[in-house]
This record gives structure tokens, C-alpha cells and sequence, in this order.
């Protein structure tokens, strides 16, 4: 009878062991809670903030089966605020750069930011990359984020209302689904900004990822990465991915400086989801990523601008290279350039796309 009591006393004053909360409270911007959700399918796991959408962490399996995480980012949330070149992303109103931060739209002139000199890049000095989302977790593998942007908004015009779906699937895909309304005529153009290191976000560089894009061209540009409206072919350049080739072969031929990728590719194919536009794989780990769109580009980025300065997670310094954007997307300076497919939504349209990145392990 002794023990019976101890056991009910211990019971009493040593409270029970919970499972972490999904969501919990990671911290705070502009005096909103930042939530971390947590999504799983399969071998698949993912950490996602309500903050910019963010993919703090991917986890899938190498071919003998051991998980690894595979996105770059930090482990608080006060470092995005503080420093973060987008990782893991979601980015908007317009993604990508606006030449000069101005356009025209129906006989108006808008003036933007210009916050990458002489560019607007990926939304402006507050994009949607640094908003608190509203975030649903319709179901243990899904997460429905939204959020409204006021007009005049970064000097964008129109009220916005953006939902955008992340889905884990047992196959081993990631889906994002996007929608957008508008209540004036607007530019937009999202997507998510992700660098994946297929080894893991430890790892080191992605120069021997072997790269696989199925375009036959790409934007041309100037000096600021702004296209100057013409399609170059691929062929006979250092940006031709329509063979299988280590990212950093030719990495140091593009012509940038600091050396590396940073530019889109107009895909091959009509506007569909399959068949896939791309295909990356890790040949010490066996693991490949396949990229499927309904979006006609694809902005290849290979964190030419990283030094070794960004300490990461678990306090890991990330060297140039350490990781690959592929972002689907419309073209660049789509609102000025009238060969480019239109990045313009009108009132009483919605604004679709869908993008999936599959993880597989050889």
C-alpha cells in the first residue's frame, strides 16, 4: 500500500511527458507570433514557419535509407529577420527582378524599390518573404498558408490575396499550389526559394550534383541579370543542362561575378505539368530531385554570393556553392518585356500554378 501511495504521489507532482505541439510558437515579428508547423508523409518531413512560408527543414532518405536534412536556413527566427538571402521562401508580389523598379500598367507608371541596385528584386524591402502568413494545417501532411497584400503594398496596385498549399505525398513529393485574386489589374509572379543541398545542408558544396534541364534556351540579360527580350540558345554555352552535367564543370565560365549560375530558363514544353523540366542528383548519397511545373521557367541560382560568413543551422558555415535554386516561375521583368508571357492579373481572374519536387534515392 506504501508504493501504491508513492507511485499516485509521484504521479501527481511530475507532470507527463507531451509530444512537441504542432504547431508551437518560435518566436516573434512586427508583434505577431511566429508558428513552426510540422508535415509528414512517408519518409518525408518537413518544418515549415508561418514566417515568409519558410522550409526550415526537408528531411528525406539516401539510398541506404538514412534521412538528412536537405534545405539551407538558421535555426531561429530572428536570424531570417536579420540576414537571410531568401532561404526557403516564398517570394512575391513579383518574383525575380523588375528593371529599375518600374513599370506601366493600363497608362500608369508605379515606382518600386530598388533594393538589388539598379533592380526590385523578389517583392521589395518587404516582400512576401517577410510577412507572417496565416497558416491551416488542413492535415498532417498538408499546410495552407494565405495572405492578403494591401494595395500600394511595396508600391504594387491592388488588393491581393494570395493562398499557397505545401503537401507532403507517401511517394516522396512536395507539392505547392498557388492561387491569387486581385481587386485591380496587378503583376504577380511566386514562387518558392529554396536551396536544396541533396547531400545535406551540412555538407559542403553542390558543385558534383549532377544537373539536368530540359531547355534548349535561356533569358539573355545584361549586366544587372535584366533580359534584354531575346532567347539565346544553350548550345555550345556553359548553360546548357540538357545532358546530365556536375554543376560545377563550367561553373566558373558563366561570366557573373562572383562566378556561378543566375539565370532563367525558358523551358521546353507547353504549359502542362509534366513531363518533368528537371533532375538533380547527389551521386554519394544516391539522392535525386525531379522538378515538375506549369510554369514556362526556371530560375537556376547557385549561391554564388555565399562566403563562408552565413552561419546556418547548428552552426554551420555555408561556403559558395553550398546549395541550388531552381525557382518555377514566369520570366523576369515579364511586366516590361512584351515577348515574355504576361505576368498580369485582372479582377475576376485567379492566378494558378503548381510546382513538385520529387525525392527519390538511386
Amino acid at each position: 500500500m506504501k508504493f501504491l501511495a508513492l507511485c499516485l504521489v509521484l504521479l501527481l507532482v511530475v507532470p507527463a511527458v507531451a509530444d512537441e505541439p504542432n504547431p508551437k510558437v518560435v518566436g516573434k515579428v512586427d508583434g505577431q507570433d511566429v508558428h513552426e508547423f510540422t508535415l509528414s508523409a512517408g519518409k518525408i518531413t518537413m518544418k515549415v514557419l508561418s514566417y515568409g512560408g519558410i522550409v526550415r527543414e526537408l528531411h528525406v532518405p539516401d539510398k541506404a535509407g538514412k534521412t538528412a536534412d536537405v534545405v539551407l536556413g538558421f535555426d531561429t527566427v530572428d536570424e531570417y529577420v536579420k540576414s537571410s538571402p531568401y532561404f526557403g521562401c516564398l517570394t512575391g508580389r513579383v518574383a525575380n527582378r523588375i528593371a529599375r523598379g518600374k513599370f506601366t500598367l493600363d497608362g500608369k507608371t508605379y515606382t518600386l524599390a530598388t533594393n538589388n541596385d539598379p533592380n526590385h528584386l523578389h517583392g521589395g524591402v518587404k516582400g512576401f518573404d517577410k510577412r507572417v502568413w496565416a497558416c491551416k494545417q488542413v492535415k498532417p501532411n498538408s499546410l495552407q498558408l494565405s495572405y492578403s497584400s494591401a494595395d500600394g503594398e511595396e508600391g504594387y496596385p491592388g488588393k491581393l490575396d494570395v493562398t499557397v498549399t505545401y503537401m507532403l505525398t507517401p511517394e516522396g513529393e512536395w507539392h505547392i499550389n498557388y492561387e491569387a485574386k486581385t481587386d485591380k489589374a496587378t503583376p504577380v509572379n511566386l514562387t518558392q526559394h529554396a536551396y536544396f543541398n541533396l547531400a545535406g545542408h551540412a555538407a559542403g558544396t553542390i558543385l558534383d550534383h549532377m544537373l539536368e534541364i530540359r531547355a534548349d534556351s535561356y533569358t539573355e540579360c545584361d549586366a544587372t541579370l535584366i533580359p534584354t527580350g531575346e532567347l539565346k540558345s544553350v548550345s555550345g554555352t556553359p548553360f546548357d543542362f540538357r545532358a546530365p552535367t556536375a554543376i560545377g564543370k563550367r561553373i566558373k565560365e558563366t561570366g557573373l561575378e562572383p562566378a556561378g549560375y543566375d539565370l532563367n530558363y525558358a523551358l521546353s514544353r507547353g504549359p502542362s505539368l509534366a513531363p518533368k523540366c528537371a533532375t538533380v542528383r547527389d551521386p554519394k548519397s544516391g539522392r535525386a530531385m525531379e522538378v515538375y511545373t506549369t510554369e514556362p521557367g526556371v530560375q537556376l541560382y547557385t549561391a554564388n554570393h555565399q562566403t563562408g560568413q552565413t552561419i546556418g543551422k547548428g552552426k554551420v558555415a555555408y561556403p559558395q556553392y553550398c546549395g541550388f535554386c531552381l525557382e518555377c516561375q514566369h520570366f523576369p521583368d515579364a511586366i516590361n518585356q512584351p515577348k515574355f508571357a504576361s505576368v498580369v492579373l485582372k479582377p475576376g481572374e485567379t492566378y494558378r500554378q503548381k510546382t513538385i519536387y520529387r525525392f527519390l534515392a538511386e
